[in-house]
């Protein structure tokens, strides 16, 4: 029998949370990211229950052309455009949208012979300073492209650092977007996964979600998106491998950073760092053992990692044990690791194994 680790990619839960998406922007049109492998969850395992979205954004052209190669008609959004001049054939072959936010694409675009118009998404700086032009720069770039036989619709975007902080974080993004934008008529996207969730001034014809079809929270906060009825996609699982009764005063793994002070019985699970699980979380950090909540105890190592079953008699050697999941959000683990859910989900190493269920419970 193989090792009892295994993540778990529920479906059912994923098209929930697409269609829960739809009602809260039921105007606007809805690029799925699904960038990094869709967040970890495995883009092959995932595009399936995504079909009535109306686009898929990512990165990378492999996952684009996998896209294209599947059946996927809808469009295709490059989110941190092309990185070569010559990426633009490959970009016409496919039919992909492409974001410009840099003078060098504008210059590409405008050399390349295109046989069908490409479409482009303007990508505008609002105070990021990560991609995009400047809010000063952007109708002038935006008359460049529209007068360009290569370039088909332009459209409108941008990304908001702070939208999960509440109103006041927004009114300046929103100025600039604002003073940057009110005289250009063209379509806009604005609205990443926290955009979504609290500001609906911002959805306009497109919306961007992302970690939220995944069930997880923009924030890193579970509780902030408790009331959206988001279901978890990734349930990570494995089992109890072995008990150990310790006595007061022993240390527990690599170099003793934890401490017993009562005899406690110490359960391992099959779960470790090369797994993805984060070194750095730190005794304390919750998991489920049997349905009860129990906590890490000492360093996690590269296979393994200890819990305190003092409190969880019933545990035995193939206990069942969730990570993360239904029963314990991934962002809540995140938390007490000192990370976001993003990073979670993202770094589920190849070495774990995966199934599909589509559960609706």
């Amino acid at each position: 029998m193989s090792r009892p680790i295994k993540a778990t990619v529920n479906t059912a839960a994923l098209r929930h949370n697409l269609y829960t998406v739809k009602q809260l922007a039921p105007s606007a049109n809805v690029w799925s990211v699904v960038k990094a492998n869709a967040y970890g969850h495995g883009l092959a395992r995932c595009f399936s229950a995504l079909s009535s979205t109306d686009g898929f954004a990512l990165l990378n052209y492999e996952e684009a052309i996998f896209l294209r190669e599947a059946g996927i008609t809808q469009p295709i959004l490059l989110l941190e455009g092309f990185f070569k001049p010559y990426d633009l054939s490959l970009i016409e072959a496919y039919q992909l949208t492409v974001a410009v936010h840099s003078y060098w694409q504008v210059e590409a675009l405008a050399n390349f012979a295109a046989k069908k118009p490409i479409s482009v998404y303007l990508k505008i700086n609002n105070g990021m300073n990560r991609l995009g032009f400047s809010p000063d720069d952007v109708a002038t770039v935006w008359q460049q492209l529209s007068a360009l036989p290569s370039v088909g619709k332009v459209t409108l975007m941008s990304h908001f650092a702070s939208a999960d902080e509440g109103e006041m974080q927004m009114r300046e993004p929103l100025r600039r977007l604002d003073l940057a934008t009110s005289m250009l008529n063209a379509p806009r996207c604005y609205a990443n996964s926290a955009a979504t969730l609290w500001h609906p001034g911002t959805h306009h014809q497109w919306i961007r979600p992302g970690i939220i079809l995944y069930g997880a929270s923009p924030s890193g906060r579970s509780e902030d998106i408790a009331g959206f009825g988001l279901r978890p996609v990734m349930t990570l699982s494995s089992e109890i491998i072995a008990i150990q009764e310790v006595a007061p005063g022993e240390g527990i793994g690599y170099g003793h950073r934890y401490s017993t002070t009562t005899t406690q019985r110490i359960g391992v699970i099959a779960c470790g760092y090369a797994d993805g699980y984060p070194r750095h979380a730190p005794s304390g950090t919750p998991v489920i053992v049997a349905g009860k909540h129990c906590h890490t105890v000492g360093t996690i190592s590269m296979d393994m990692m200890m819990v305190d079953l003092t409190h969880c008699p019933e545990a035995t050697i193939g206990t069942p044990v969730e990570l993360w999941g239904a029963q314990l959000p991934v962002d809540t683990v995140g938390a007490v690791a000192g990370t976001l859910g993003y990073e979670l989900l993202t770094a589920v190493t190849q070495r774990v194994p995966f199934s599909v269920t589509a559960n609706e419970n």
